[in-house]
């Protein structure tokens, strides 16, 4: 029953201990936090702005190009600081960039805990790094019983039987009965946006996501592990700790996830983030068979060629590439997009690639030869955000800010249907694994989920439990 009660309060919305009045500041607690919010995107171990590294409390100590910039016991000595309260132009974060500055209880912290002498919590090393240090101290929060405003839908995918949805929500995943939009489940995840999610063979749901700028994951769920606690008529599960729930985690990296497939086979799992790389699993052995760095900027999206022997990656670098994931080198580079690519797709016959980006257009090209493009099938009336393919029919459905849903015959090259109703950028979509329904949704939670054969709308809903839209 103690389980149970703990488990409700973290779901509905439990906040914590709180520090205790005139208790000593605590350097990882209260002080590093701030530093990562306010210092460490100009004082990392990349950037060194000023010759300044912050990402450990030796180097913190240290200090850069002006010397050592804590004086324990002595804040007005002290330049870190003095440069965040100072009303001078050289006042950090600078204000030259237009960056806002530290609030005053947030420097007052820092202020005060300089003045009880600056110390390092017990236990940690003075090497560790701190990004790593806060990233494991740090407890997801709850999401919303009732959502106040609508939630970003970032990803989805019909479940293995097509009866049921599974939504991205913040902190959570909602899972949607097909037939008549109810909401029957919510899975509380460590991850605050879910960006991709697939299921494997096995009937589990790959997840990936993360928390922009501070730590990205690769998680695997199985949505139906534990019967939850019941609340209101929807059952609430524990993503984070309950292993019959969240089952394995492959990935844990400083930023987002941002992209993952499975291949045709169900033999690999491969995923894309924001470091740039791309990594390769052997699903059942789990194993981390290969890590590869083929682009320059954030991979977006990926696809297996249907044969499970190429890799096909889009990134914000302005490329797609192919990778032969045995020879584990790069095949070839597709330019013409000229702007950040945010999906791509390959043909039945493993020979074409599909790809879309912010230039609106949907091309093909080819994928095992001179990687040249092939023709132009269509295009969004700007950026296009998604491109699904079902992995058995000839089925490609592309989605973009024009809020429209476009369906696209990957076998002919030319253009289905387009599936209107959604109101606003349209960032998921899926097709149901019998290729009889498509879903989509986006940036103002709402989800529509259509009949292909006629584009009929089969239901309507916002995926944001509990919002009420304004009165008009």
């Amino acid at each position: 029953m103690l389980r149970s009660s703990l488990l409700v309060a973290l779901l509905l919305g439990s906040t914590g201990p709180v520090r205790a009045q005139g208790k000593p500041v605590s350097f990882i607690d209260d002080v590093a936090p701030i530093f990562r919010e306010y210092c460490l995107a100009c004082h990392d171990s990349k950037k060194k702005s000023g010759k300044y590294d912050m990402t450990t409390f030796a180097k913190l100590l240290e200090g850069g190009a002006t010397g050592e910039p804590i004086a324990a016991g002595k804040s007005a000595e002290s330049e870190i600081y003095t440069l965040m309260v100072t009303g001078e132009e050289r006042r950090m974060p600078p204000r030259k960039d237009n960056l806002s500055g530290v609030p005053k209880a947030k420097s007052d912290i820092v202020k005060r805990w300089i003045e009880e002498g600056a110390k390092l919590d017990t236990g940690i090393e003075v090497k560790a790094d701190l990004i790593r240090e806060l990233r494991v101290r740090w407890k997801a929060p709850a999401s919303p019983v009732a959502y106040k405003y609508p939630t970003i839908i970032n990803a989805m995918a019909f479940t293995p039987d097509g009866t049921r949805l599974v939504v991205g929500g913040h902190q959570e995943l909602t899972v949607w009965t097909v037939a008549d939009a109810k909401l029957v489940k919510r899975i509380h995840t460590r991850a605050e946006r879910a960006y991709a999610m697939a299921f494997l063979a096995d009937g589990k749901l790959a997840v990936a996501g993360g928390r922009p700028g501070q730590e990205g994951d690769l998680r695997i769920f199985d949505i139906d592990g534990s019967p939850g606690i019941p609340v209101g008529g929807v059952a609430m599960l524990d993503g984070i700790t309950d292993s019959k729930v969240m089952l394995r985690q492959l990935l844990d990296v400083d930023d987002s996830v941002l992209c993952l497939a499975v291949s045709n086979d169900g033999k690999r799992l491969a995923a894309g983030a924001c470091d740039r790389l791309v990594r390769v699993w052997e699903l059942g052995s789990w194993k981390l068979d290969q890590t590869i760095e083929n682009h320059a900027d954030w991979v977006m999206a990926l696809a297996f060629s249907p044969d499970g022997k190429l890799l096909i990656s889009g990134s914000r670098d302005k490329t797609a590439k192919v990778w032969d994931l045995t020879a584990k080198e790069s095949l070839l580079t597709f330019p013409d997009h000229q702007n950040t690519v945010f999906g791509v797709a390959v043909k039945a016959d493993g020979k074409a690639g599909y790809s879309v980006g912010a230039d609106g257009q949907v091309r093909t090209w080819n994928a095992t030869g001179d990687g040249k493009q092939i023709k132009v099938i269509g295009s969004h009336s700007g950026e296009a955000l998604r491109l699904i393919a079902h992995p058995t029919k000839p089925i490609l459905v592309s989605t973009g800010i024009d809020k429209t849903v476009k369906v696209w015959d990957s076998e002919k090259n030319v253009a289905g249907k387009v599936l209107a109703g959604l109101t606003d950028h349209v960032f998921a979509a899926t097709v149901s694994p019998d290729a009889t329904m498509v879903a989509a949704g986006g940036y103002d939670g709402e989800v529509r989920i259509w009949k292909l054969a006629d584009g009929s709308v089969l239901k309507a809903f916002n995926a944001s439990p509990g919002y009420l839209p304004p009165k008009k």
